[in-house]
């Protein structure tokens, strides 16, 4: 099985931190951030692992080179003009997929005990459940839960319609819906790891710099299915900024 780690980001929310050290390898309990995600794909049966670069590129690739985990191939996917974003640097990375099987997808700074075998099997479900003549074809599953942050994704019967931000006081902000709610309208905080089907590399028209968000929404609005699997019973944490990562220093992983 295939996978890829997004890791080109260029962490300011942690600076000065990531200032001359790229966020992938900001260490927790002695490891860098990259290694415990590889060790969960790893886990959950990638032997193939496709990882993005940008900011401090070299090092990242130096690390990779000395640290791979035995028997799994890795394919570096340079933005030396980026950070292409999510989604761009997901399209960017395209040539680089064999295409043999949905692959995961894994923010590297994301920690987590999802049970990522579990999520692949959903996906898997879903898929084989003959639901494309109810919504299209099945493109996506996204872990998300029911944690009440202030964006959130929009799902209803037929998969992912759209999304919204709220204000500290409840109120939306900003929101964008992409077609009519099919039945139920469900709201689902996203946790950075997703199960893609390799037809969706060739399917968008977006290029440069954009979100997995927009890449999503575009292609749902196009009538294919984006479908939200629930991980709220597991253990997650965003290491998205210095207070974060002291608390995943905090934790055991």
């Amino acid at each position: 099985m295939e996978a890829m780690i997004l890791a080109a980001g260029e962490g300011t929310r942690l600076r000065p931190l990531t200032d001359r050290t790229p966020k992938a390898l900001l260490p927790v309990r002695g490891r860098p951030l990259l290694a415990h995600v590889m060790d969960r794909l790893v886990a959950a049966g990638a032997t193939r692992i496709v990882v993005n670069t940008c900011h401090c590129a070299d090092q990242v690739a130096a690390f990779l080179k000395h640290h791979t985990p035995p028997g799994v191939e890795i394919a570096v996917s340079p933005e030396p003009d980026g950070p292409y974003d999510t989604g761009g640097g997901l399209l960017a990375a395209a040539p680089l997929f064999r295409r043999d099987g949905p692959f995961l997808l894994h923010n590297v700074d994301v920690l987590s005990r999802i049970p990522l075998d579990g999520l692949l099997a959903a996906h898997r479900a879903a898929a084989a459940s003959g639901g494309e003549a109810a919504g299209g074809r099945l493109l996506a599953s996204l872990a998300v839960q029911d944690r009440g942050a202030e964006r959130r994704l929009l799902f209803d019967d037929a998969g992912l319609m759209g999304w919204e931000n709220r204000g500290s006081d409840g109120e939306v902000r900003e929101s964008q819906r992409v077609r009519e709610v099919v039945g139920e309208l469900r709201r689902w905080s996203f946790a950075g790891i997703h199960v893609v089907e390799p037809a969706l590399l060739d399917l968008s028209g977006c290029t440069g710099r954009f979100s997995i968000r927009t890449l999503y929404l575009e292609l749902a609005q196009r009538g294919y299915r984006i479908l939200p699997v629930d991980v709220s019973a597991h253990e997650w944490l965003d290491v998205g900024t210095p207070a974060r990562l002291a608390e995943a220093e905090a934790r055991s992983w």
